[in-house]
């Protein structure tokens, strides 16, 4: 077989290795692109009426936390979990956040989409001021509900004082998210 002078020629080869490398960061890009539409919260139709307000759940103390007392004000909703780092992380500056904002009406609840044991034994170490209800593996169903597509955590919903959400989040919060929400409603 003979040899093809124009495949060996050194900028054919360089040509080439660089059409391979373009595609394959071509295909990165468009997975990117679907991944993140993916994982984009979805809308949700009439969130005043959701029946998330007519839920309640049991606290980490054996407690009931009616999320209907929480109507009529701005509420960041929190869906997290003892086994999920971003989730852990976010909580102390989501705590700090409520310590200097509920003279505001702003309210948090978080969810916790766990084991109670688990979370008791995490709260126990890691106290929150606002409420925590033990939301167990139906509360991934109710975080679908309110646009989480994907059922990954962390997930939060902005409420406005009206129950109807003004944002959804997926993944960690950060100040930013918080101070923008803040300044929506003051």
């Amino acid at each position: 077989m003979k040899d093809n002078a124009v495949m060996n020629h050194p900028i054919a080869k360089g040509s080439r290795r660089h059409l391979i490398w373009g595609a394959g960061a071509a295909a990165a890009v468009a997975g990117v692109g679907v991944a993140l539409w993916r994982f984009e919260p979805q809308k949700v139709d009439d969130a005043v009426k959701h029946p998330l307000w007519s839920q309640q759940f049991e606290s980490p103390v054996g407690e009931a936390l009616t999320m209907a007392k929480f109507q009529g004000q701005p509420l960041l909703l929190n869906f997290w979990a003892t086994w999920c780092p971003p989730c852990i992380e976010e909580l102390p500056m989501i705590d700090a956040f409520w310590r200097e904002n509920k003279v505001n009406g702003h309210q948090v609840v978080a969810l916790a989409i766990d084991q109670p044991s688990a979370v008791r034994k995490f709260l126990a170490k890691h106290a929150l001021g606002f409420p925590v209800g033990l939301a167990g593996l139906e509360g991934t169903h109710l975080a679908k509900s309110l646009g989480n597509a994907v059922g990954g955590l962390p997930f939060t919903v902005f409420f406005k004082a009206d129950g109807s959400i003004w944002r959804q989040k997926m993944g960690q919060l950060t100040a930013d998210d918080l101070t923008q929400w803040r300044s929506a409603f003051i």
